[in-house]
């Protein structure tokens, strides 16, 4: 494929890649759009619930129904993307976005609720857990050269955490405009859904920006797996087990534990968000150099592990300073693995498998993901001690070793040609 480079500076840092196209660019864009609804979404989303009179356990089962809806949405991309064109997906996931802005609106009891998360694209995670994902996700490599390729997705990331914890303060507004006025809280959280639904009008926007290059090219058709069959269905497990334990902790049930524990209001949490947010995002630039410096599998696994040590003990603080330091030393490390686990995944595969790759990597997470919440929050409603972050702790440090022991010899191909000092432009198969 060729790529046509966008201007950027050589100095210092820029928000493309040197040799990324301008799609990139637009791809990006339209991760952060959706991120600031990500962000206060799911810190209000627990709140409105709330509101609506549900309990606990009830609103673990919204947010088990978004999950599921998500993976069931992207299996069928896996299942039939490589008939149709990724714009046109993304468009039309775009609408879906606008329906479950209004559905969050205007439907307010429990089952036409889990109805509307079921099909639709909210998100109580501060990660983007979405149908979204994999499309996009399957696009990134074609628009940077192979060695800019972790480099591109740790920008993806950074916009989208920059952006998410913008979009997490900006939270605190429906509390501090209800405070200051006649309006309800109820009202305002309602406007927010909307306002999320209008962000997916600009996406829309966005994505038919996309230049036919992002496609297939015709002598790429997409594959099923084949060559890279073992190693893919492999890494699809070890990210359940991680997706599992994140199904715990999704950051609407991480805001209900707050709020439980330590009695917190919304502003409050909004700004511990915030800055998670801002930290996690400056974690994916420092994640970029430890992977030049010490591969992609040993910055994934090394930073990882510390950060679920931090969420382990978190419950165990008696105070909320110090639940909040070990949740923001959590942000700072725990998200280095996200540029480089995709990028990973996507230089270990043949171009053809690509689309393939992404899906047999996603479905299962999200599905995995989508198990727990529900449990979750049934624990939470039991007992405050925060039972469900040290149960996802234990199970993402078992993935992080597990990953260790499994992948530290396989190598992609960037890191090949660092040691062997040829020349390689393409990916290799497992």
């Amino acid at each position: 494929m060729t790529l046509m480079p966008v201007a950027t500076s050589r100095r210092g840092w820029s928000l493309l890649p040197s040799d990324a196209t301008s799609d990139a660019g637009i791809l990006i864009a339209a991760r952060g759009v959706r991120a600031f609804g990500d962000g206060f979404v799911s810190v209000l989303l627990p709140v409105y619930l709330t509101e609506l009179g549900f309990s606990s356990i009830r609103i673990g089962a919204i947010s088990t129904a978004t999950l599921v809806g998500s993976a069931a949405l992207t299996l069928l991309v896996g299942l039939f993307a490589f008939r149709l064109q990724r714009r046109r997906l993304l468009i039309a996931a775009t609408l879906l976005m606008i329906a479950t802005g209004v559905g969050f609106t205007v439907v307010h009891a429990f089952w036409p609720l889990m109805l509307v998360a079921l099909v639709g694209t909210l998100n109580p995670s501060a990660g983007d857990v979405s149908v979204f994902l994999p499309l996009e996700q399957t696009l990134i490599p074609q628009t940077v050269s192979d060695r800019q390729r972790t480099s591109l997705f740790a920008r993806y990331g950074l916009i989208a955490s920059l952006i998410g914890a913008v979009g997490a303060l900006f939270a605190s507004v429906p509390g501090i405009i209800s405070d200051h006025s006649a309006v309800s809280l109820r009202h305002l959280l309602q406007a927010t859904f909307l306002l999320y639904g209008l962000l997916a009008v600009i996406a829309l926007l966005l994505y038919r920006r996309l230049s036919p290059a992002v496609e297939r090219e015709a002598h790429a058709v997409a594959t099923p797996l084949k060559e890279s069959k073992r190693i893919v269905y492999t890494l699809a497990a070890l990210f359940s087990l991680d997706s599992l334990g994140d199904g715990f902790v999704v950051q609407s049930l991480l805001a209900l534990w707050l709020f439980n524990r330590f009695d917190l209001s919304v502003t409050t949490a909004a700004t511990i968000f915030f800055w998670s947010g801002v930290f996690s995002a400056l974690s994916y630039l420092v994640a970029v150099r430890l992977a030049d410096r010490f591969g992609l599998v040993k910055t994934m696994v090394f930073t990882h592990l510390p950060a679920q040590i931090a969420l382990i003990l978190t419950p165990f603080m008696p105070t909320l300073w110090l639940a909040i330091v070990l949740l923001l030393i959590r942000a700072m490390l725990s998200q280095m693995d996200v540029p480089t686990r995709n990028s990973y995944v996507m230089a270990i595969v043949t171009p053809a498998e690509r689309p393939a790759a992404a899906s047999v990597t996603s479905v299962p997470r999200s599905l995995a993901s989508a198990s727990t919440p529900l449990l979750s929050g049934y624990l939470l409603g039991v007992s405050v001690f925060g039972w469900p972050l040290v149960i996802c702790g234990v199970l993402k440090s078992t993935y992080d070793l597990l990953t260790l022991a499994l992948f530290s010899k396989v190598k992609p191909p960037e890191e090949v040609e660092r040691r062997s000092g040829a020349g390689r432009s393409e990916p290799h198969g497992g």
